[in-house]
This record gives C-alpha cells, structure tokens and sequence, in this order.
C-alpha cells in the first residue's frame, strides 16, 4: 500500500504591490499568520526505516508490498544543503535530519558535513541534530561527530527486551541500543536525549525503569503523549497517557522541580531531578497542545514542505530546485508558504474541534517526528 499525501502547488510567492516577492528584512526570520518565526527545519532523509513501531510504520501497511520512494526521486545531498541554506536565510537556526531511518540514507556523513558548513546570516553555524532509533548508532557515532552534527536523539520506548521487541516490531537488542547511545555520548554528541513514545496499558510499566536507568547519566529521558499522526496506527485516545501522570509516578519516587523553558518553539516541558541527578522532558501535544510556540517545518525526502505534523497537503519544493530557481526564487516562494501558515491541530484537537482538513495525514514515517 502506498501512502496517500494531498499537495498543494505553491509555486508562486506572494507579491508586494511593485510585483517583487515579499520577504523579511535581512537578519529577520520570516513569520507566519500567528507571527511565529521560522527557526527550526526538519529534514526527512529517508522513508525507508529497518523498525516496524506500531505507532509509526506499522507492518500491516508498511509490509513488503509497500512502495517507498525511488532513489532518483529523492532530493540530493546537494539540492538538500542548497535548500538548507536558503532556509537559514529566512531565519532556521536548528536542522534536525530525521526519517525513517536516517542513518539508512548512503553516506549521510557527507550530508552533515555540507551542512555543517552553513552559516546564518550574521554568520553563526547552524545548530545540527538527527533523530535516530539506535540500531546503526554504535558504528556510526565517531563518524557523525567528525563531520560536524551536535547531537542525537534516539527513539527507544523500553528497557525490557520483550516490550521493546513488541514496540519496535523488531528483533534487535535492545541493549544494542544502549550501546549507541554510550558511544554518541563517548563521541561528544551531548546531552543525548532518548525519547519514549508513552502508550496506556501498553509500555506505561517501563516509565520508571526507563527513568531509573536514564537518572544519573546525563543523558535527557523525554516521554512522549500518544499522537495521532499519520493515518494507519490505529490511533486511541484511551491508550494516551497525560503526561501529567507520567510526572506523578517518577516525582512519587524521585521529586522533582520545573525548569523554565522558551516558549517560543518550546516542544518539551523540562523537569529537573530535586537531587541533581539531571532532568527529564515531557512532550504533551495531546493534552497540552504548543502550537502558538511552533517553529517548525518539515521538509520530506523529495522535497515537500510541510508545515505541521499532523497535515495533510505538502508544498512541493522540488519542482522550483529541479526547475531553473534561482535562491531569490526559492526564497521567496517559502516566505510565501510559510508567511500563510496557520496550522494549529492539536490546540483544536484539545478543544474538540480539530484544525485540520479532513483527508488522511501525512505518515510520521515519511516526515519526521
């Protein structure tokens, strides 16, 4: 099965009343309907991942008959840095490559090298990290590091061996995990930050040994509300977990106290261990929606631009690379994207009134986390 996205073509930037582009003054990040800034890109290397997680690529659908994008259809490491750069013209200060799988893209060390040598306009590097699930993690990690990423952060939603095999759908160890993520905080790419994707009656039993393993280590365990991503995971609210509950089982052993966060592109609420013993994260887009703080766009393996999570229509990008576009082009075509952005699902799912068409969402898998 393949999956279904709606798109949008959004060629033509919004001009000013003399026909020019519109976009932001030099040094100022372009800015959406809510005046949110675009900080934070999320690049999808990658659709293809070597995990089946039930809530993200569950095997049923993403089985051997699911057809994953050609190679030739995907954005080159080239036409990605090209991109990248042009974003961090209109204000990105963070990239974030993600999946899939990452670290299954060819050479991905070239890729962070490219973008390592990025700079802002006033000319700051750019912040690089990259979501993995860990199995690669080991190998790779002195390599990531050398060519010039920050940090990692690794999806692992159990200690135990079994419930992590029934998580992940997969046979791999999970202390073959745990030894990527020593070896990414061996390689400098620190703090590490491990995030657990928390289901009610499904793993909830591994919050404290995954809080008890983590405290300590200076590694960030962050848990994860249950989301409605994507179209095919079968998503509940019974199993979502507030992360208010989360909070009360590890402070009823291990007190804990706020630590004060940015709310503008904030994701995580951090909480810090009363005794030192470092901190831990919650992501509670489910029943603490951050949507007024989100800086957020996602771009997919081929070139779409998206501008939420949880939407359903992509701006094809790749059209302009591939066409002739010069970077103004480019440029002014995702200022005009972004500065029409009013994306706001999860405060409507909150509210009961869900801010998004109605046509299937766009896969985790496809777009990120």
């Amino acid at each position: 099965m393949s999956k279904v996205i709606f798109l949008t073509d959004h060629r033509a930037a919004p001009r000013a009343s003399s026909g020019a582009p519109v976009l932001p003054e030099p040094g100022q990040p372009v800015r959406d309907t809510r005046a949110r800034p675009l900080r934070d890109l999320r690049i999808s290397v990658t659709d293809r991942c070597n995990f089946r997680c039930t809530y993200c690529m569950p095997r049923d659908v993403f089985d051997g008959n699911h057809a994953f994008l050609p190679h030739a259809q995907l954005l080159s490491f080239e036409e990605i840095a090209r991109t990248a750069n042009v974003f961090a013209r209109l204000g990105v200060r963070k990239i974030r490559l993600t999946g899939g799988e990452p670290l299954l893209r060819k050479n991905i060390e070239t890729l962070i090298g490219m973008l390592a040598r990025l700079r802002t306009p006033d000319g700051e590097p750019l912040e690089l990290s990259l979501t993995t699930n860990g199995s690669l993690l080991a190998r790779k990690a002195r390599a990531l590091k050398d060519a010039g990423l920050n940090r990692v952060t690794v999806s692992m939603d159990a200690l135990d061996a079994q419930m992590f095999a029934r998580m992940s759908d997969t046979d791999f160890p999970v202390a073959d995990v745990l030894r990527g993520i020593d070896a990414a905080a061996e390689a400098g790419l620190t703090p590490v930050k491990v995030n657990m994707v928390v289901r009610r009656g499904v793993n909830d039993d591994q919050i404290m040994p995954m809080a008890r393993h983590f405290r300590g280590t200076g590694h960030v365990l962050r848990f994860i509300e249950y989301m409605d991503v994507g179209s095919t995971n079968g998503w509940n609210m019974a199993e979502v977990l507030p992360s208010a509950d989360v909070l009360a089982r590890i402070g009823a052993e291990f007190p804990l106290v706020p630590l004060e966060t940015d709310p503008m592109g904030r994701v995580a609420q951090r909480w810090a261990y009363a005794d030192g013993a470092g901190e831990v994260g919650v992501i509670s887009s489910v029943t603490q929606a951050f949507c007024e703080g989100c800086t957020r766009a996602r771009l997919s393996p081929e070139g779409r631009l998206f501008l939420c999570l949880f939407a359903s229509q992509g701006h094809d990008l790749r059209a302009l690379i591939r066409g002739g576009a010069d970077d103004d082009r480019l440029a002014a075509a995702i200022a005009g994207i972004w500065s029409g952005r009013d994306d706001h699902y999860s405060e409507g799912r909150v509210a009961g009134t869900p801010a998004a068409g109605s046509g299937p969402k766009v896969e985790m898998s496809y777009i990120g986390g």
